[in-house]
């Protein structure tokens, strides 16, 4: 199993109010000279908040929802950081209640 954290906000806050794709595009870029592998996704209304135990964090999030997940815990800690109005967690997959997440993720 893997820790996958997340930031959760809505889609209109994160992708139309925030100057967000450019923070895609820079993180995208220092992974690419540093030689490292992309370890974040950006979902619009992610799966994994259909799990029963999500169900209370889904019910917070303005809808439609967008989620950027990770299984840097530090990189999720600096968007919450730096966009204030989101939601973090975190959760296990593949699960019982949530599968593989990367399965049917869209990438940064």
């Amino acid at each position: 199993m893997t820790t996958y954290y997340y930031v959760l906000a809505s889609q209109r806050f994160l992708l139309e109010e925030e100057p967000f794709a450019e923070v895609l595009k820079e993180r995208t870029r220092y992974y690419h000279e540093q030689e490292r592998e992309i370890d974040f996704w950006l979902v619009k209304q992610p799966a994994f908040l259909e799990a029963p135990q999500m169900l209370t964090v889904k019910g917070k999030c303005p809808q439609p929802c967008v989620a950027v997940i990770s299984t840097n815990q530090q990189f999720i800690t600096w968007l919450k950081l730096r966009l204030e109005y989101v939601i973090t967690g975190q959760f296990e997959a593949p699960s019982e209640s949530i599968p593989e997440p990367l399965a049917s993720l869209v990438t940064a």
